[in-house]
């Protein structure tokens, strides 16, 4: 029960309001973290999917590489890597989910252009780059569900705090403190219909009786 209220009929009625706006609070926070949920585990299955594409794109590049080392040469292997661009310019943005910003990363799909000669390459070593270009590309897009996956995460233990913190302690405190204060109101109310009562009927008396 909310202390140091006294039991009158307008802290009866702030009460009342305050119960209301708790309730509706609690619904709109319950609401809110179930279309979170929903999106985390979107996210998830999201992000699981880009890693499992991820997993197979760096098992067949790498299986290309080992070909290509075999029929070229480490060193020229290394030659070729290192006149490769290692970075793109990305853009991070963000896109709100329930009022939660999230991450989102912007970047251009570039046409791959090669910066050796075809003509002294195996056609794994193309193809390999091809696909390292797609992985990082796919790490961008990881990245970014696997941030929004975190900060949903954070933002619903938020949002379940609060759920409880109305719907365990601040919401019960309203309903027991307006059940006394109701309480309270009805007994002083029926005191006083009592004392009424009695100063009436000894009116009637003292009418019938004059001293």
């Amino acid at each position: 029960m909310i202390e140091n209220i006294a039991p009158t009929k307008a802290n009866y009625l702030k009460l009342k309001e305050s119960l209301k706006l708790s309730q509706t609070g609690y619904n709109l926070i319950d609401k809110k973290r179930t279309v979170l949920i929903k999106e985390l585990l979107s996210q998830i299955d999201k992000a699981k999917e880009i890693q499992d594409e991820v997993g197979e794109l760096f098992s067949k590049a790498y299986l290309l590489l080992q070909k290509a080392n075999i029929s070229m040469g480490v060193r020229e292997i290394h030659d070729i890597a290192t006149s490769i661009d290692k970075a793109e310019p990305f853009e991070i943005t963000y896109q709100s989910i329930m009022g939660l910003d999230v991450p989102k990363v912007k970047y251009a799909h570039k046409p791959l252009r090669p910066h050796y000669s075809l003509f002294m390459t195996s056609p794994e070593v193309d193809e390999a780059i091809y696909i390292f270009r797609k992985v990082k590309h796919l790490i961008y897009r990881l990245a970014e569900t696997e941030n929004t996956v975190y900060k949903l995460s954070v933002e619903i233990k938020k949002n379940q705090k609060r759920a409880n913190a109305l719907e365990k302690i601040k919401i019960p405190e309203y309903e027991e403190t307006i059940k006394y204060i109701s309480e309270t109101l009805e007994e002083k109310e029926r005191e006083e219909f009592f004392r009424l009562k009695k100063m009436k009927k000894r009116k009637e008396e003292q009418k019938k009786d004059p001293i």
